[in-house]
């Protein structure tokens, strides 16, 4: 006999993917618990560039018009030599389908903000500073310790904790994240009248430099080059430091370079990857997301593939059947397809790094990349 469709469901981590599933999850019937380790939930990080399938799981949860309030949404991707001289203009598949646009670029706290304010609305359990220290699977359910001391009863607990997922370490999954080799420089600046839609540059000084334009007055622009000392991780006031690290590069994006101030705030991140290619599951707990699978945002699909996770394991726990039905049906509906955009960016990452590779060619393997992921999630 299957479940209550009214599932009680702990998600750990309220990032992209956390608030997505616990809004698709409340949206359906669904009772969510939400914990999250920072204090509130809502607005962390610089631009992010979504693609069509992104904005179609954001659709179906009712905030991509609000996104596309402030964001800017556009049909092609343009490929530069360093020196700014354009190589190819490769228009965006509608990987959403019809009705919505192929690519959007938008503050990624703009989309936390909107996340967080729609799961309270949607009556969401939120627990911010809280997470979960221990997990108890009795079989028909899950007895969860959480870090302010009390405990959650729940049909399923949902790990969307990210890269270093604890849950992921608690249920024994022992797959580590790997590094690619490469780090990224990220930062938000004004917006060129010219830019129009996402650019990239290559062979270059460093590996790669590109742009997203994400609001009518602003755009996100990153640098790609090798792992850096530690002490550049995380946000500081180096744009003088980007600047003299993205020298070598003209065009829209030497531009956007110039006009940083020496004390911009910066981001630089080393760029990680995980698979876990064994069951995402243990019994009534499952990984998902960047904690189950984390790709290098070479083709710019991590928040894609979370959130079409999201949205994906949702309807299916909603739909009537066993947990332990859906819970190793969905990883068999997920894996080819989040396994394909990690490969395959893994593969770009290659070639940004040894771009004399034989047969190397960056255009073709996004193009094929992006028609396969047309395909619904």
């Amino acid at each position: 006999m299957a479940d209550s469709p009214n599932r009680r469901v702990l998600v750990v981590g309220g990032g992209i993917t956390g608030s997505t599933l616990a809004l698709a999850l409340a949206q359906r019937g669904a009772h969510v618990i939400l914990v999250e380790l920072r204090r509130e939930l809502g607005g962390v990080g610089h631009g992010i560039t979504l693609q069509g399938n992104a904005l179609k799981a954001f659709h179906s949860v009712g905030v991509l018009d609000e996104l596309a309030e402030n964001g800017c949404a556009f049909d092609k991707l343009r490929m530069f030599r360093a020196d700014g001289v354009q190589i190819m203009e490769m228009p965006a598949p509608p990987m959403g389908g019809p009705g919505l646009p192929p690519t959007m670029g938008a503050l990624r706290a703009r989309l936390a903000d909107i996340l967080a304010r729609r799961v309270a609305e949607a009556g969401v359990d939120v627990r911010t500073g809280t997470t979960v220290t221990a997990i108890d699977d009795r079989g028909h359910e899950v007895v969860a310790t959480l870090s302010d001391g009390t405990t959650a009863t729940v049909d399923l607990l949902v790990g969307a904790d990210g890269i270093r997922s604890s849950v992921r370490s608690m249920i024994g999954i022992e797959t580590q994240p790997r590094s690619v080799g490469m780090g990224i420089w990220r930062v938000v600046a004004q917006r060129p009248a010219e830019m129009d839609c996402s650019g990239v540059y290559y062979g270059g000084p460093k590996y790669k430099a590109g742009y997203t334009p994400i609001s009518d007055d602003l755009c996100y622009a990153f640098l790609l080059e090798g792992n850096l000392d530690r002490s550049f991780v995380g946000e500081h006031p180096n744009g003088k430091i980007m600047k003299e690290h993205g020298q070598g590069y003209g065009g829209v994006w030497g531009r956007v370079r110039d006009s940083l101030a020496d004390d911009a705030v910066v981001n630089y991140q080393y760029i990680e990857a995980i698979l876990v290619d064994e069951p995402w599951f243990r019994g009534r707990t499952i990984v998902i997301g960047d904690a189950a699978h984390a790709c290098p945002p070479l083709i710019a699909q991590g928040a894609a593939m979370c959130a079409e996770d999201a949205v994906v394991l949702a309807e299916m726990l909603t739909g009537g059947d066993d947990i332990e039905q859906v819970l190793p049906a969905f990883m068999a509906r997920r894996l080819p397809r989040v396994k394909m955009v990690l490969d395959n960016s893994l593969l770009l990452a290659e070639w940004e790094i040894h771009p004399d590779t034989p047969g190397a060619d960056p255009g073709r393997l996004m193009g094929q990349t992006l028609g396969a992921l047309c395909e619904p999630a």
